[in-house]
């Protein structure tokens, strides 16, 4: 292992290149010192030229940093992420066809990295079976210069599948807190732990080149050998950033990397507004030792309501980045956690999520059609990417999107727990047709999923027969204030139900109680009858 600097190591990169780039998000174990480094020498020296980049989580503070660094045309020929929402030149290079670009769900990829690091001929998974990541749909193409030929159907056993095919891979640029003289890395103050292990792994099979961003070296034989999560055979240089942020919003908090557990009380709460209105019916939905995931937006404030609520305790909520318990980080910073009970690497938490681990996921919707089928990713040359949100949603037991009815200028707002829509939004959510869809209903249904729609004034739930309207907030018309303003009619069901209206009080709602007096739902049937045996016993 050898120590060099950042541009020397972007000179290490060839015309043609695949770069994986570790990370997550706003921030998150990123080698950013490295990626403006390649970024300073193409424009220098216009080198290098037609390279791949693959991340598995898009990376990017939405402005010039992150995989924003790559994003000039000549640099850059192909971009795989399950994200570009968070690049905004990604996302201009693509909508302009002027690069390949693939959004892939974020456990494929991240799966992905184990089965190239194994020889492996690539990842079969039914994750992405009948969206747009299907190649009978768009195949997770966003640009149509993208080739239609990274993933497959097949059929095993007479079902159908999707097969990915791997990348070849020339460099990985990774990053973790501390490197020894061995090139042994730690990564005791990062807020999420990724795949730095396989993406070295996998480099080091093609034969590339694995360089570790770190914040700080130690000598050999120092580092606590559990602690090591990239293992110095498998490093060929490091570079030293000491002034490495933990994320591009925050230098270094102790709670984020597990050092600490903060009081309740300092966690941020909601204001209260549809936000909080929305989270709030959502978190209705949890019962004790419930798993759930936190999806981005709007749903992460399910961990606030829980902090305010004292539910913390009561469930267990996770991320896709691999933190179970305590409460995922809402804002700039999501995709990490606080007071959590353990970090667990991606793409095992993907292996939980994916084998129906998950009881409830709260997850955000930004188009919905009358099927129930929704649509995050793509709306004309806004181009957001999926995230976990196919893995996620396509093998909980029970999903709830949450969203406002309309968006765009919508101004809303509650007094005595009553509804007044001061000014209606711009744009319909619940449209006829979607441009991409992220979310089957076909296969929640074939599944036997629970899908709900939440909103700030009214609640649907997928049917038989497609959606149906199923709640309303108090002192609303049906016909007026919610179908008049969407792009097709649902069904209304006739026990039409009015929406709890503790949700619309900014006191607080005591929904601990209302949480812990619904029973215990074990998945285990063993487990069930340990439980029943011993209440019997007692009783």
């Amino acid at each position: 292992m050898e120590k060099i600097t950042a541009d020397d190591a972007a000179q290490l990169i060839r015309d043609g290149d695949a770069i994986l780039i570790s990370g997550s998000g706003g921030g998150h174990s990123v080698p950013e010192a490295l990626l403006a480094a390649v970024e300073r020498r193409f424009l220098a020296e216009q080198k290098p030229r037609g390279i791949t980049s693959v991340s598995i989580v898009g990376i990017g503070d939405r402005a010039a940093l992150g995989a924003t660094h790559l994003a000039h045309e000549g640099l850059l020929k192909r971009a795989i992420t399950s994200a570009l929402v968070d690049s905004p030149g990604l996302v201009r290079l693509a909508a302009e066809d002027r690069i390949e670009a693939y959004t892939l769900p974020q456990g494929v990829l991240s799966q992905l990295m184990r089965d190239m690091a194994a020889g492996r001929p690539g990842l079969l998974t039914k994750t992405g079976l009948h969206t747009f990541v299907d190649p009978r749909q768009q195949g997770a193409r966003q640009s149509p210069r993208t080739p239609p030929d990274f993933v497959e159907v097949v059929e095993l056993a007479g079902e159908e599948w999707l097969f990915f095919k791997p990348v070849p891979v020339n460099v990985a640029f990774l990053r973790g807190t501390t490197a020894d003289e061995d090139g042994n890395v730690t990564m005791e103050e990062e807020a999420v732990l990724g795949e730095m292990l396989p993406m070295a792994q996998a480099t080091r099979r093609a034969g590339g080149v694995v360089v570790v961003q770190v914040k700080r070296m130690a000598r050999r034989d120092t580092l606590p050998a559990k602690q090591v999560r990239i293992p110095g055979i498998l490093v060929d240089f490091v570079v030293v950033e000491p002034e490495q942020r933990q994320t591009y919003a925050t230098h270094y908090d102790p709670s984020y990397s597990g050092e600490l557990r903060i009081p309740v009380e300092h966690i941020k709460s909601l204001p209260f507004g549809p936000r909080k209105v929305i989270v709030r019916r959502a978190a209705m939905e949890l019962f004790p030792g419930a798993i759930c995931n936190l999806g981005a937006g709007v749903s992460t404030g399910i961990s606030t309501i829980a902090a305010e609520e004292g539910l913390l305790d009561a469930v267990h909520l996770t991320n896709e980045q691999g933190i179970v318990g305590g409460a995922p980080i809402t804002g700039r910073d999501s995709g990490g956690g606080q007071n959590f009970a353990a970090m667990i690497e991606q793409p095992a938490q993907f292996d939980f999520y994916d084998g129906g681990g998950l009881d409830l996921a709260f997850l955000s919707f930004a188009e919905v059609d009358p099927q129930g089928n929704v649509n995050v990713s793509r709306f004309g040359d806004k181009i957001i990417g999926v995230g976990g949100f196919i893995n996620i949603s396509q093998n909980a037991r029970c999903v709830v999107f949450s969203g406002t009815l309309t968006a765009g200028d919508l101004d809303i707002g509650w007094e005595d727990a009553r509804t007044i829509i001061r000014k209606e939004g711009r744009h319909r959510k619940f449209v006829p047709k979607l441009e991409q869809i992220c979310y089957s209903a076909e296969i929640g249904r074939a599944k036997g999923q629970l899908t709900l729609f939440v909103t700030e004034r009214a609640v649907f739930r997928v049917g038989r027969d497609g959606l149906e309207l199923v709640e309303i907030a108090p002192g609303l018309d049906a016909e007026r204030d919610v179908i008049a303003h969407m792009g097709f009619r649902p069904r209304v069901a006739s026990d039409l139900r009015e929406m709890d209206r503790r949700i619309f009080d900014p006191a607080p709602m005591e929904l601990a109680a209302y949480v812990r007096a619904k029973s215990r739902r074990y998945r285990s049937p063993r487990v069930a009858q340990w439980y029943e045996a011993r209440k019997a016993s007692v009783g």
